[in-house]
C-alpha cells in the first residue's frame, strides 16, 4: 500500500512519530482484507473479526514529511485461532521498518477466540505460499 507522509505525522524533530507506523500498518491490514476477502465488512458479516494480540517492530531508517512509502504485508503463519502478518515498510529501495503483527480471530458476538471458517484459512494459506 503506497502512502505519502503527512506533516502532522511527524514529531518536533521532523521524523515520523513511531506510533504512526502502527496506523500505517492498520490501514494496510484493511487493504489486505479487501484484497483477500473482498472487504473487512465481509468477515464481520460472517461473524468473525481479527484483533491485534502482539506487535514487534524494528525501525531501520527515519521517514520524513512527504516521503513516499510502501507498506507491505505477508502471511507468515496461520494458526488455529491466530494469524501472523509480516510487515515491511520501504522508501524506494531503502528498508524503513520491519516486523510482525499477531492477530487473534474472534467471534463478533462474544469476542472470544475462534477458528476462522475453512475457506478463510485456505485463502490465507494460498496467500502465504504466494505472498501478498
Amino acid at each position: 500500500m503506497p502512502l505519502k507522509v503527512r506533516y502532522h505525522e511527524c514529531d518536533p524533530q521532523g521524523i515520523v512519530f513511531n506510533a504512526n507506523y502502527l496506523a500505517y500498518v492498520d490501514m494496510a491490514s484493511f487493504e489486505f482484507c479487501a484484497a483477500l476477502f473482498g472487504s473487512h465488512a465481509r468477515l464481520l458479516e460472517r461473524g468473525i473479526d481479527m484483533v491485534v494480540a502482539e506487535t514487534n517492530l524494528r525501525y531501520r531508517a527515519p521517514s520524513r514529511f512527504e516521503d513516499e512509502l510502501v507498506v507491505g504485508l505477508s502471511v507468515e503463519h496461520v494458526g488455529t485461532t491466530s494469524l501472523v502478518l509480516g510487515i515491511r515498510i520501504d522508501r524506494g529501495d531503502e528498508l524503513v521498518l520491519e516486523g510482525s503483527n499477531r492477530y487473534v480471530w474472534i467471534d463478533t458476538t462474544g469476542h472470544r477466540p475462534t477458528p476462522p471458517p475453512d475457506d478463510v484459512r485456505w485463502i490465507l494459506h494460498d496467500a502465504r505460499r504466494g505472498g501478498w
